[in-house]
């Protein structure tokens, strides 16, 4: 009721224009300083990104060109390549510089005359791309896990394969004639050390990272996202606001890398920065415009709901009047003033009130004519059921014994014969027999007859177990079931209580009775349930044919 009142709409509704007022200003504000972040942002990834691309370019050239230089060196180009003089020259120059993993001059077959550290020599390298593409020209080649180094370099101490990239060129006489291929292995690691050196500067206190792809956009660096996804469509100018194959936006600037002149190599630096980080500062700005703006609001609302109380209170009066009125069933002992406030509230009180007494006059009126249909409607309705009741009972029961009817036991009969096939577990059948009940009814009359029957139904009910089925099979024969009967004699044993109890038993109008019984229990050989029964019917048959009062198993 409170949120539905006068005061709380008027309220809310200038509370929420002064909030829709600052969440509008509020996104005006954020929209530009996002923008502006993003454009700055922007620019310094594209910074770190040509300057990294610019650094690597560098140091390839120059690695490429040290390669080239040594060729050309008259130890190589006039000396024994595979003398030891070579070897020194080698390893002075992989010692020299951290970036080389190996190097290694071979002869024109490809066999390795000299390396450094000795390692490789004597092995063949004819195979190897370095030394196919090294013997007509310079050579630059992309990424590749160690080969024929796998085994003999120390392994890194981070858990990642060992990788190159290989320099190669050619090694000729002073005439021109071929003598071998110089092949340089540069090791993965200080490639990726002079990316990281080229930003680390410019990206510190960032959540940006660096990373190199090849020319299918595949991921070549960091090793973390090898594999794990494959770079978007990479900017061709400036910087780009992408979403990344693991649903993050980011900012993203690249630059290529210059492999060399001779180099069909195409590396791309990528330096990316989530988007979330990039605007943090512009977050931080929003949600302080917020505070400021909730407590304009909060104060714009308290004002409003001074204006809208002075406006609501006569209407609210009236409301708890009409409250009064429903809860008490009666005109309240005060009704509000009519005297005071708008014309248009007092003209409104009036009406109330004679509308009040006229409905409350007919709601008295109602209520006891509601109270006479009630009471005839529940009456009629437990009449129904009681007659619903009645019904199922005489559908299911015999309507002279009170046990069930044919109809009924038959069903129960066949939901057990199909228990019986799912389980194997037996049950018995009694077909029970009044003997010469023909001449009761002639001698004693059928009221007579019904007698008997009723005594014993019950006598056959009262000495079976609550969970055997007794039911009227027709006249003055009667069907048992004997659920979970594993043993024939089972059956066989009440059969013949059955027939002693009843031959002692006094019964109305004709003093005894007796019994003859046929029992059979179901077999796994039967294929429903009437198949049990007919032979319990030839074994009753049987029992009346040798003498009656006794049971016979079939």
């Amino acid at each position: 009721m409170f949120f539905n009142s006068l005061r709380t709409r008027l309220t809310l509704w200038f509370g929420g224009l002064a909030l829709t007022g600052v969440v509008v200003a509020g996104a005006y504000v954020g929209s530009i300083a996002t923008d502006e972040l993003k454009t700055i942002a922007g620019h310094r990834l594209e910074a770190a990104a040509e300057s990294a691309a610019a650094l690597l370019s560098e140091n390839l050239r120059e690695r490429q060109l040290e390669a080239q230089l040594l060729a050309q060196g008259p130890l190589f180009t006039d000396g024994d390549l595979a003398g030891r003089d070579v070897r020194r020259v080698l390893d002075i120059r992989k010692a020299a510089h951290g970036a080389y993993a190996w190097i290694g001059v071979t002869d024109q077959t490809g066999l390795i005359l000299q390396a450094t550290d000795g390692v490789l020599v004597g092995q063949n390298a004819a195979a190897r791309p370095w030394f196919q593409a090294g013997q007509s020209g310079n050579f630059f080649g992309d990424i590749h896990e160690a080969v024929m180094l796998a085994k003999l370099l120390p392994q890194p101490t981070s858990g990642q394969p060992l990788r190159f990239i290989d320099i190669a060129t050619p090694v000729r006489t002073r005439d021109g004639a071929l003598r071998g291929v110089l092949s340089a292995h540069v090791t993965w690691d200080w490639v990726t050390e002079t990316i990281a050196t080229a930003v680390r500067d410019s990206l510190n206190n960032t959540q940006a990272e660096v990373i190199l792809v090849n020319g299918n956009r595949s991921i070549l660096y960091p090793y973390s996202l090898i594999g794990a996804e494959q770079a978007p469509a990479l900017p061709d100018r400036s910087f780009r606001d992408l979403t990344w194959p693991d649903g993050a936006a980011y900012l993203t600037a690249a630059a290529q890398v210059d492999t060399g002149p001779d180099s069909s190599v195409v590396w791309t630096i990528l330096v990316r920065q989530p988007r979330a980080d990039a605007v943090a500062p512009v977050q931080a700005l929003i949600r302080k415009l917020l505070v400021l703006g909730l407590i304009g609001v909060v104060v714009f609302s308290a004002i409003a709901y001074r204006f809208a109380l002075r406006l609501s209170r006569p209407i609210e009066d009236l409301a708890e009047a009409a409250r009064s009125i429903e809860e008490k069933d009666r005109l309240p002992e005060t009704f509000p003033n009519a005297k005071t406030g708008p014309a248009e509230i007092r003209l409104l009180n009036t009406a109330f009130r004679s509308m009040a007494e006229s409905l409350l006059k007919r709601e008295h009126d109602l209520a006891a004519l509601n109270a006479s249909l009630e009471m005839l409607v529940a009456q009629r309705t437990a009449a129904l059921e009681e007659a619903n009741r009645e019904l199922q009972r005489l559908a299911t029961h015999d309507g002279l014994t009170g046990v069930l009817n044919r109809r009924r036991f038959d069903a129960i009969a066949a939901e057990h014969f199909s228990l019986f096939q799912r389980s194997a577990i037996p049950f018995t059948i009694l077909l029970v027999d009044a003997d010469h009940f023909k001449s009761v009814n002639d001698t004693y009359g059928h009221q007579a007859g019904d007698r008997v029957l009723q005594a014993l139904a019950g006598l056959l009910l009262t000495n079976i177990r609550t969970c055997d089925i007794l039911a009227r099979y027709g006249g003055e024969e009667f069907v048992l079931l004997l659920p979970e009967t594993p043993a024939q004699p089972d059956g066989e044993g009440l059969a013949e209580r059955l027939c002693a109890l009843v031959a002692k038993a006094p019964f109305p109008d004709v003093g005894t009775m007796t019994i003859s019984l046929g029992v059979a229990q179901v077999l796994t050989t039967d294929s429903s349930i009437a198949d049990a029964i007919a032979r319990a019917d030839m074994a009753l048959y049987e029992a009346k044919r040798s003498g009656r009062n006794r049971a016979v198993t079939g």
